[in-house]
């Protein structure tokens, strides 16, 4: 028990690392290749932001362990909107901008009724993967066109000035994105090892413990970031980020999985985590067009989504 909680906090602590890194590295070899700094802004936000989720729930999908990788998608999703919105509003009330508000968010809740439609069937099929796969290299299409129509859109402007406020040398951003890359997959096949050592040991189920630690843990670097964000006054980007970051692990990470390793889904997760992940994304969408918010998510529905996450949770750990 003891070498899979190491291994779980080892494998955590360097996925949150070099996702970092990797997607430095490779945002600064897409910019000396000649990207546009838009385009590249938006994979650092779909990509960079699931890359723990996407290698991890990869490893676990080959490895047998299928539902981790469900729990881990589903998961974040989940943490991302109570957690890390909860707590990113409490500290400051986030922008809701109007294109978001009139484009991402109805896309984000019609992702979410689509991948639970697929799972309806208990089964998670091939093509059900490959729906998901072609939705959301559809939507990126769709994205850039967006964005390349609207040059004066705020959030693609923040995502600009991010991008380019990371810069390093053509040597150190090839060195980046080649050990990043590397130590993603070691450090995520070491937290899926160790946390399926932990569901073993405690009799939980894998569904469990993507749902809780691995999700948990993946969607950490977010949250210390968004914080930090919060703190400076700059939190305008973090709705766009969750936003970004649950379609890709709806349709990408979910989908990735299924292609790997097709699978039954269990009812636990079509009854009470598949209305779990629509509904915080439905009281989003609420609360972003709520007259008394005036385009943006309060401290009082920030205090509610946290609570919703925490008792979801709760609720996790004492049934489990």
């Amino acid at each position: 028990m003891l070498i899979a909680a190491s291994a779980t906090l080892v494998g955590l602590a360097a996925l949150a690392w070099s996702a970092d890194r990797f997607v430095e590295g490779a945002a600064a070899v897409a910019r000396y290749l000649g990207m546009a700094p838009l385009l590249v802004g938006m994979l650092i936000i779909g990509f960079g932001t699931s890359a723990p989720e996407l290698v991890v729930s990869a490893f676990a999908a080959a490895g047998g362990a299928p539902e981790i990788a469900f729990g881990n998608a589903l998961g974040s999703n989940i943490a991302n909107i109570g957690l890390i919105l909860g707590v990113t509003a409490l500290l400051s009330p986030v922008l809701v901008h109007k294109g978001v508000l009139r484009k991402e968010m109805p896309v984000l809740l019609g992702v979410t009724a689509l991948a639970a439609a697929l799972m309806l069937d208990k089964e998670l099929s091939r093509v059900d993967a490959v729906v998901l796969v072609v939705l959301l290299l559809a939507l990126i299409a769709w994205s850039i066109r967006q964005s390349r129509s609207a040059p004066d859109d705020a959030l693609a402007g923040d995502v600009e000035a991010e991008v380019v406020a990371h810069h390093l040398s053509r040597r150190a951003a090839w060195t980046w994105l080649v050990a990043g890359l590397f130590l993603l997959v070691i450090s995520s096949r070491v937290l899926v090892w160790g946390a399926v050592g932990i569901a073993e040991r405690l009799g939980w189920s894998d569904l469990i413990i993507g749902l809780t630690v691995v999700a948990i843990g993946t969607s950490a670097p977010e949250l210390a970031s968004s914080i930090a964000a919060a703190r400076k006054g700059e939190n305008d980007l973090a709705l766009g980020n969750i936003i970004g970051s649950n379609l890709f692990n709806t349709l990408g990470v979910i989908g990735l999985a299924g292609l790997i390793a097709p699978a039954a889904v269990s009812p636990e997760l079509i009854t009470r985590d598949l209305p779990v992940v629509f509904g915080l994304t439905a009281a989003l969408v609420v609360f972003a067009v709520w007259p008394l918010a005036r385009g943006r998510v309060s401290r009082i529905e920030a205090g509610l989504l946290l609570l919703a996450f925490c008792g979801y949770m709760g609720a996790l750990l004492v049934f489990a």
